[in-house]
């Protein structure tokens, strides 16, 4: 008789707590009913898995290379319950995405309502995290897709282009006056007060590059770890600027964006997901709206 899925499961939790006692405690069944059940799973398999010789329990060399085969194991298993769940009609599904946060601002809002219009009965489940995380999760089968920017991805993700960020300074709509569209010389911005994101962000790494290679330092007033912050200081203040995406300011209409010479970064828009993972009706149909949404936004193509 071969192991059972609990079995794969327990083993698992074993070698990411290193401990019976948190391990059990996290699948809620008795440490002595854990022990065991991997007991029973090393008989079955005919090998020691689990050295606990030591104050930590950890994988021995045959443990480490079955519970890589055991993750892979339930990662398929997962997919295929997804697969039959799938319903090719789109009248019920799940969808799970994650982004990166300055999509947040101006990007899931929409994508969300425009699913949610064509589909209702797909559920949405969204996560905002970094690009490696999202890789990461990605791989992992913890996602479907992911919003972030091009680059140089691990292997097995699959990177499709959606649209040209552009990033611009930020004002309210009244500081406008008579100047239109016409670009600001970035010369101008030394004594220009920001309120701009923190470092934790890499928008900001860019946005400070930018500085750096045209020799201006404008003063920083605020730093912050929200855009939406950001955005109701700058309204709020009337004399603050910041540098943000334009298209923030779509849904912003007491701010606008303000062209810089010469131009802020770009960076491309990409949606995410895993090579050989098994791909949803409820993905397939996302990644048609998003392609649809931000053409008729009219945001710059990739």
């Amino acid at each position: 008789m071969g192991p059972e899925l609990r079995h794969l499961r327990y083993l698992i939790a074993v070698a990411e707590h290193g401990n019976f006692t948190r391990a059990a405690e996290d699948l809620r069944i008795s440490q002595p009913t854990l022990s065991q059940q991997i007991k029973q799973l090393e008989r079955v398999v005919g090998v020691q898995l689990l050295d606990r010789s030591g104050r930590s329990v950890r994988l021995t060399d045959a443990g480490e290379v079955y519970t890589r085969h055991a993750r892979r194991a339930l990662r398929e298993l997962a997919a295929a319950d997804r697969a039959v769940l799938d319903v090719a009609d789109l009248s019920r599904g799940h969808l799970r995405l994650a982004t990166t946060p300055t999509f947040t601002a101006y990007l899931i809002g929409p994508l969300a309502q425009g699913l949610h219009t064509r589909y209702p009965g797909i559920t949405l489940e969204v996560r905002e995290m970094t690009q490696d995380r999202i890789e990461a999760s990605l791989l992992a089968d913890e996602l479907d897709l992911g919003i972030a920017f091009a680059g140089s991805h691990p292997p097995g993700i699959v990177a499709t282009a959606l649209f040209t960020e552009t990033l611009s300074l930020v004002v309210t709509a009244q500081r406008t006056g008579s100047r239109g569209e016409r670009p600001l010389p970035v010369r101008e911005l030394a004594d220009q007060q920001l309120a701009l994101l923190s470092s934790d962000f890499a928008t900001r790494g860019h946005i400070d590059s930018y500085f750096a290679d045209h020799h201006v330092s404008p003063p920083i007033a605020v730093e912050a770890n929200s855009i939406q912050a950001l955005t109701e200081i700058v309204r709020r203040t009337g004399l603050l600027a910041t540098v943000l995406p334009d298209a923030i300011t779509d849904d912003h209409f007491h701010l606008t964006p303000i062209p810089v010479d010469p131009p802020l970064p770009t960076r491309v828009a990409t949606l995410l997901r895993r090579e050989s993972g098994y791909e949803s009706a409820a993905a397939r149909a996302f990644t048609r709206l998003a392609h649809d949404l931000v053409r008729e936004r009219g945001y710059a193509p990739a």
